[in-house]
């Protein structure tokens, strides 16, 4: 009866530990890390500035993984990344570039070297520019080429969803001829073509659509004395009436130009998350500045 009763117990204490070990094991098979975005098949892709995000996320959809360098407010001349960006930088699959702004230049280096897996783009590759000006993806027409470079190295690094990236590139290119249409004709009727500018982004805008910028700043420097003169007197010439600013740059100069002309300081925003919502905003502002009386 004794020996019963220790066969019981032995036979007890193995089916708990079968139970515990199938336990354990379970638990070892869910603890898998379900935020890594390589597990996930993702392309983890790095860009400049914030519009450019939008522009991947377009081309890419659900494919895709973006970060941002350059925080909203920055500014493209003197801006620095963190430790924090550096070493999330080190799993990047992919660097879009813009192209000749400030800080790309300084730092270019030292993203390759952090990373020297990832593939860099240079999104104004295909683009005449002008005078090193980088800000081109204030053109749409501009944009179009961007997305054809975007889209190529989406697929050289994943072209297993080839079609994928084809389709929405295509979806792509028609909303900005769309946005392209919309915008000459709200500045098709403008009265003054000239318009002046604290910071010279809007300059391959105002080529597409018949304007002149006017800029105040130049190369990321405070105007002197004889250039303020020069600004004021061909505004006054001009009779502007309105000193385009942004919040990423500093308003001294403008509103000391606006206090001159009689003139209002009006902020327009160059690196908007949202791409084609901005563009349309920006072009009913100019459009509703330069033709008031």
């Amino acid at each position: 009866m004794l020996s019963f009763k220790k066969s019981a117990v032995v036979t007890a204490l193995l089916l708990i530990m079968a139970v515990l070990m199938v336990g354990c094991n379970a638990g070892k098979e869910t603890a898998q890390p379900v935020t890594d975005n390589k597990k996930n098949d993702k392309l983890i892709v790095f860009v400049s500035i914030l519009p450019q995000a939008d522009f991947v996320r377009q081309l890419g959809g659900d494919q895709v993984e973006v970060s941002v360098m350059m925080p909203p407010g920055a500014n493209e001349h003197n801006y620095e990344p963190d430790t924090g960006q550096l070493k999330a930088l080190s799993q990047a699959d992919l660097y879009i570039k813009v192209g000749h702004l400030p800080f790309e230049d300084a730092w270019m280096k030292r993203f390759i070297s952090t990373n020297r897996d990832m593939l860099v783009v240079d999104s104004s590759q295909s683009i005449e520019t002008i005078d090193h000006n980088p800000h081109i993806w204030l053109s749409p027409r501009l944009v179009k080429i961007q997305a054809e470079t975007i889209s190529t190295a989406l697929i050289q690094l994943d072209s297993e969803n080839q079609d994928y990236y084809l389709q929405r590139k295509q979806v792509f290119l028609k909303e900005l001829d769309k946005l392209d249409r919309e915008i000459t004709a709200t500045l098709s009727g403008v009265k003054d073509k000239s318009f002046l500018v604290y910071h010279p982004a809007w300059g391959y805008f105002a080529r597409d659509y018949g304007l002149q910028e006017v800029a105040i700043e130049e190369h990321g420097k405070e105007p002197g004395a004889r250039e303020m003169s020069r600004v004021i007197n061909y505004a006054k010439k001009n009779q502007i009436k309105t000193v385009f600013d942004s919040s990423q740059h500093s308003t001294h100069s403008a509103d000391a130009i606006a206090a001159e002309l009689g003139a209002r300081v009006v902020l327009l925003d160059p690196l908007p998350a949202d791409y084609m919502d901005n563009m349309r905003k920006v072009a009913e502002t100019m459009a509703t500045e330069l033709s008031r009386e």
